[in-house]
């Protein structure tokens, strides 16, 4: 994914059947499409090169039905091979969010925080009244920072953007030092995170 032009602009459609991100970068072109299959006990995303669903690059599986203790696993469709996995940081993703993301042999190289918690609260109260709901969007901007484990210099960043009728979202890189498949692995983090925190703003 090194040839990604940042920042990358995430679209969540909020009234399809099945959740569904469409992603496109700097010069709006799309790089890939993500979609969530409904009606499965345990969580299901499958990630496609566009929105012509033509090519499945990545899966993302739970090991377990929804709860605070799964891992998530990200796997390259075209090999079979294990990628890494992201997992909440335990009962602290009640408030605050905190992920942990792992590569393929679980070695934990990242997490990735809530910069501002407030802003999810106030956006999900302020969102489910009438009208008012409407602008919330406008003001209240949940983002995350993915940090590296050992320096905790910053990696990446996933920010909510303004948006009325759809979820917006933007990501920047921040380290350009990234190596490839660690810049792999933070987007399929962001990817899934974005299906878990969408019901908290």
């Amino acid at each position: 994914m090194s040839y990604l032009q940042y920042p990358l602009h995430l679209r969540f459609k909020l009234v399809a059947l099945a959740p569904q991100i469409y992603v496109t970068d700097a010069n709006g072109e799309d790089v890939l499409f993500v979609r969530q299959k409904i009606l499965n006990l345990r969580e299901d995303v499958r990630i496609f090169r566009d929105s012509s669903k033509s090519e499945e690059i990545y899966r993302i599986n739970a090991d377990r039905i929804i709860d605070f203790s799964a891992n998530y696993h990200f796997t390259d469709s075209r090999t079979e091979q294990r990628l890494g996995s992201i997992k909440h940081k335990g009962m602290r993703s009640i408030w605050k969010a905190t992920y942990l993301v792992s590569d393929d042999v679980d070695q934990q190289g990242f997490h990735i925080n809530e910069d501002n918690p407030w802003a999810k609260v106030m956006d999900a109260l302020l969102g489910e009244i009438p009208v008012l709901g409407m602008f919330t969007g406008y003001v209240f901007h949940p983002t995350y920072t993915a940090f590296h484990e050992n320096t905790e210099k910053p990696a990446m960043r996933l920010e909510k953007k303004p948006s009325f009728f759809e979820r917006s979202y933007e990501i920047h890189k921040l380290d350009d030092d990234l190596a490839q498949h660690e810049e792999q692995l933070l987007l399929l983090s962001f990817m899934m995170m974005i299906q878990l925190e969408r019901s908290r703003g």
